[in-house]
């Protein structure tokens, strides 16, 4: 019985410090697809409105960008406080 008990208590330590790793890597896919969705839509306005300097594209890419360090700045700084 004490074996189980030392095994269960093992596995959640290995999963409470693989848990920071699982949401730090979602925030790097969540931050990469709203960058790539944003420079779709800004490529998407340009090839609409017929604008052929891509100022589109740019824009809302750049806006994408900050959108997205805003977004992962804001969850880090969550989870920090949640483990402090």
């Amino acid at each position: 019985m004490a074996n189980k008990e030392n095994y269960q208590k093992e596995n959640q330590k290995q999963g409470k410090q693989l848990n920071p790793y699982i949401r730090f890597s979602s925030i790097a896919i969540q931050m990469g697809l709203t960058i790539y969705l944003g420079s779709k839509l800004g490529a998407w306005l340009d090839v609409k409105l017929g604008n052929e300097n891509q100022l589109y594209y740019k824009i809302v890419s750049l806006l994408a960008v900050f959108f997205a360090i805003y977004s992962v700045i804001k969850q880090v700084i969550k989870i920090t406080n949640k483990n402090s």
